[in-house]
């Protein structure tokens, strides 16, 4: 399966709400040293209910919108 996601690094909680077409995840983490990224790949395994390794990023590791794929393996 693949998401679109819209990060909000540095919030007040992590949260993650849905839209219409894509996922709104707010992280408490600043966007530096891939604090956030790591910070995502927790509460989206959390929230999906899956493992960690089976969470990738394929687009957008810098930038707030991002493409996330979850396999199940």
């Amino acid at each position: 399966m693949i998401f679109s996601i819209r990060v909000h690094p540095k919030a007040s909680k992590n949260l993650i709400k849905k839209e219409a077409n894509y996922l709104k995840v707010y992280l408490t983490k600043p966007p530096e040293d891939g604090l956030a990224n790591a910070q995502l790949i927790d509460i989206l395994s959390d929230y999906f209910k899956v493992k960690k390794y089976q969470i990738k990023i394929i687009k957008g590791s810098t930038s707030k919108n991002k493409l996330i794929e979850i396999s199940h393996v």
